[in-house]
């Protein structure tokens, strides 16, 4: 009986290891798409102790906090053309991004490009796919 209920609980214990990764893997994989501008997002910035809206942006835009207490936020604001906005946080600060539109990922699959000014922009799929991005 003992070793029933440890062979259960072993496949209990890896079952459940799956699922966090799959999470995981789907995780980065909706960060990447949103750092890679595919993801339309709204942030919104509050002040905690007067419960009061100091900014929302919408957009597709890339998110890091650095070391000064900045939220960084690098915006697409037409194809190829980039702004960068900083945001100071504070002990009364706090802010949310919302995905607005959902972003269709795989576990499974990836995506390897290869981008260089000299040769012929090229990608790879897992399904071993070669599309020619050039002209």
């Amino acid at each position: 009986m003992k070793k029933l209920l440890a062979i259960v609980l072993c496949i209990l214990i890896m079952v459940s290891l799956c699922g966090c990764r799959e999470a995981s893997i789907v995780s980065h994989n909706v960060s990447k798409e949103a750092d890679n501008f595919n993801v339309m997002r709204r942030i919104t910035v509050f002040n905690i102790r007067t419960d009061t809206v100091l900014m929302q942006m919408t957009g597709y835009f890339a998110l890091q906090n650095n070391s000064t207490k900045e939220l960084v936020v690098i915006a697409e604001v037409e194809k190829g053309v980039y702004q960068k906005h900083f945001i100071y946080l504070n002990d009364y600060t706090m802010y949310t991004v919302e995905d607005l539109n959902g972003t269709k990922v795989s576990t499974y699959s990836y995506e390897l490009e290869f981008l260089p000014t000299v040769l012929r922009p090229v990608k790879i799929t897992a399904n071993e796919i070669i599309e020619d991005l050039g002209e």
